[in-house]
């Protein structure tokens, strides 16, 4: 009787030992079948850390392929008045969630870390994607929790909404017969208001070289400094009107000094309030500018005062089928109309096929109001090393690359062995 006591509840341990692992398989299979039924999501984002967002918010699946995706979500930023980040969250339904659209916004100091920017994003994210979880059986795992915060007085600020930033930079290397040396030192005020903006600039910099080469030695140093002032009003969700100000000096540049004043208008097809997803402005500015030169230039001045007009039409579209950001802007003196300028800038990114994207960067000018150049022929050591203006008909610049992925549709796991190689991820690498 004693043995067969012992034999029953050693058979109920057995019995109470794998019942427990079989429950927890059961929560388990519950919990991935759960999983393949919560929308699949692609986040649009160059900044964002992925992968961890993809540790953080866990109750949906991530696919690498926006067309594969139930919720597009397309995060954009621009920089607010005090120099830190606004993003825009939009979340644009796809496949059964068609229509089903919303946007978030979180606005992060310029003061804030990484890690306090990254998890006020998955915040917002997570509060998006509510409206679409809610329509899936995964729901019912989801819990909303609330967590009141007392009443902060309002604030008071001492500095009526201006902003001001000073910077100091140098940069120094060198070899045998060779060395260089960069310093710069910037500064500037900014008060932005919904209503006004104005923003102070100054900067200086100073870039020293020497060589070397069978007991030949050639130093060359070059001072540059430029003060800029903008103030625009703001007149309705289309207009706004403002006065540019510019003072230069410039070795390169031949300018002993420059200044020059420009009142603008610009209207904007858009709403202002839709900038972050798309603009399309058409920017006006003409007004009068006065230089002095270090040598006398090849029209034979040593000074002169001009007036000068331009018009610059920009568009800048982020939408699911990618980024395209670009600008056309014409220029000319009154005196002679064939004194002008052509700029063309664009950069596209776009998604041509499934899992095909190209992305394009090129800017052109087409140049014919070089005023500043001097008169006297540039030496060879100019030439070679840069260290003046030269007369050129044009400049240009252009890259462009493709890119092609393939495989699993899903990207849900996070693994971080060996370090990040996605973006969002911190790579350093030592060449």
């Amino acid at each position: 009787m004693r043995y067969r006591k012992r034999i029953c509840a050693v058979l109920a341990l057995l019995c109470l030992a794998w019942a427990i692992p079989a429950s927890a398989q059961v929560e388990d299979i519950d919990i991935e079948a759960l999983k393949k039924t919560a929308p699949k999501v692609f986040i649009d984002c160059q900044n964002c850390d992925i992968e961890f967002i993809k540790t953080e918010v866990t109750f949906v699946n991530y696919v690498r392929d926006r067309k594969e995706a139930d919720v597009h979500v397309l995060i954009t930023t621009q920089r607010t008045a005090s120099q830190g980040q606004e993003h825009t969250l939009t979340f644009l339904g796809q496949n059964g969630f068609q229509g089903v659209d919303d946007v978030q916004k979180y606005v992060s100091g310029k003061s804030d870390t990484d890690d306090e920017i990254r998890r006020g994003l998955v915040r917002a994210i997570k509060i998006g994607l509510m409206s679409y979880v809610a329509r899936t059986p995964i729901a019912r795992r989801v819990e909303v929790d609330y967590k009141p915060e007392a009443r902060a007085a309002a604030a008071v600020d001492r500095w009526n909404s201006w902003v001001f930033n000073l910077a100091a930079e140098g940069y120094f290397n060198g070899e045998q017969s060779y060395r260089s040396r960069y310093m710069e030192f910037t500064a500037s005020a900014n008060r932005v208001t919904s209503d006004l903006k104005i923003q102070l600039g100054l900067s200086t910099g100073i870039d020293f070289n020497a060589y070397e080469y069978e007991g030949y030695k050639y130093e060359n140093r070059q001072n540059e400094y430029s003060f800029s002032g903008l103030a625009v009003k703001s007149l309705g969700p289309h207009w706004s009107a403002g006065l540019y100000f510019d003072a230069d000096s410039s070795d390169y540049g031949n300018l002993r000094w420059s200044l020059s004043a420009a009142p603008a208008v610009e209207y904007n097809i858009f709403p202002y309030a839709q900038s972050t997803r798309r603009q399309l402005r058409l920017l006006y500015k003409a007004g009068p500018a006065r230089a002095r030169y270090h040598d006398a230039t090849i029209y034979g001045k040593t000074s002169e005062t001009l007036w000068r007009e331009s018009l610059t039409v920009a568009l800048e579209l982020r939408e699911k089928w990618g980024l395209v950001s670009t600008s056309l802007s014409g220029s000319h003196y009154f005196h002679d109309f064939g004194k002008n300028r052509l700029n063309l800038f664009a950069m596209v990114s776009l998604n041509l096929l499934k899992g095909l994207s190209l992305v394009a960067v090129g800017s052109g000018a087409r140049i014919r109001d070089q005023l500043s150049l001097p008169g006297r022929a540039p030496t060879l050591e100019e030439i070679l090393l840069q260290s003046r203006e030269l007369e050129t008909p044009y400049s240009f610049f252009f890259s462009f690359g493709l890119n092609f992925t393939f495989g699993s549709i899903y990207s849900n796991v996070v693994n971080p062995r060996f370090g990040a190689i996605s973006s969002g991820g911190m790579r350093v690498s030592i060449d």
